[in-house]
């Protein structure tokens, strides 16, 4: 995957909590990186199964806004981010 800027914000973003459910707005305003360029980075962490996905529990959604699409990082993809994130930038 090519590391970009936008790329090792995300991931540091996604790495500070493992485990956890990852929000597309909430880690858009965490990491500072633009809607815009973030779902396409998280797109591709699907693709390459760095990330899994799924929706908020229906009981749960308020009845005035969309359900809501969370991430987790794979073990694979917490392994790749970690390398990913430490090489040196003139690597």
């Amino acid at each position: 995957m090519r590391r970009t800027q936008s790329l090792i914000k995300v991931g540091t973003e996604l790495l500070r909590r493992p485990d956890a459910r990852h929000y597309g707005y909430a880690l858009s305003r965490a990491s500072g990186v633009r809607s815009g360029v973030m779902y396409p980075i998280l797109r591709r962490l699907h693709e390459a199964a760095w990330i899994a996905d799924g929706w908020a529990n229906p009981d749960t959604i308020d009845a005035r806004r969309p359900p809501r699409r969370y991430y987790v990082l794979t073990p694979e993809g917490r392994d790749l981010l970690h390398a990913l994130i430490a090489v040196s930038p003139t690597s």
